[in-house]
């Protein structure tokens, strides 16, 4: 599903990335962890497309057989609405929309018509358990409600791949787990891959693979 292949990212003389190589598998949880600055979160945006590898060397990014590097940026703007989820640590959620009107957001970015796209919206909100919530605004909703909106957001164009940042960062303990044990609800109900960087180690022992990142590099893949 993802495979990288000598992955490196500068800032200018800041060398963030070294030469990165990973394989992960259709269906596959895994998770990234290290200690801050050792590349994680870069990592993630570059197998996301939100930024880019540096072009100094030599390097390889396909996802579902797609070479990104070979994408013009309207092309990798409409893949990335696709067939690609992200949920960050801070939800992003737009706070002047309903729960309803935020999912259906990347549906009407793809050209989803407005019934079709809310009717999906709506089955993921009762599917997270938020079907009584849909009307309700970011600030009406507690830290886990608006996490599992963001959930429900990655979800809406079927896509084949979630990246996740720190999901449960922002939350309390019982939201966290609740959050980690929909992870893997949802990989077994619509066998999405999910690529998670976290700090949280019972997250990151719960993967099926977790990869351990110091200095730019992965130095366990198991």
């Amino acid at each position: 599903m993802i495979k990288v292949k000598n992955i490196h990212k500068y800032y200018d003389d800041l060398h963030v990335l070294k030469g990165v190589d990973l394989n992960i598998k259709q269906g596959e949880i895994v998770s990234i962890v290290g200690a801050s600055g050792a590349g994680k979160t870069t990592l993630l945006h570059i197998l996301g497309t939100l930024d880019e590898a540096s072009k100094k060397e030599t390097h390889e990014l396909f996802i579902d057989g797609t070479s990104i590097k070979n994408l013009k940026e309207k092309e990798l703007a409409k893949f990335r609405n696709e067939h690609l989820g992200f949920i960050f640590q801070f939800h992003q959620l737009l706070p002047e929309f309903t729960a309803l009107e935020n999912v259906c957001i990347p549906a009407f970015i793809k050209g989803t018509p407005k019934v079709e796209a809310e009717n999906k919206a709506k089955e993921l909100l009762e599917f997270l358990g938020l079907s009584h919530r849909i009307h309700h605004k970011p600030n009406e909703l507690s830290g886990g409600e608006q996490q599992r909106v963001a959930v429900a957001r990655s979800l809406i164009n079927n896509p084949k791949i979630i990246f996740a940042d720190e999901p449960s960062g922002n939350l309390d303990s019982e939201s966290a787990e609740t959050l980690h044990d929909l992870f893997f609800k949802l990989r077994n109900q619509f066998g999405q891959t999910f690529v998670i960087v976290t700090h949280n180690q019972e997250l990151a022992n719960m993967a099926d693979r977790k990869l351990v990142m110091v200095d730019g590099k992965i130095v366990n893949n198991s």
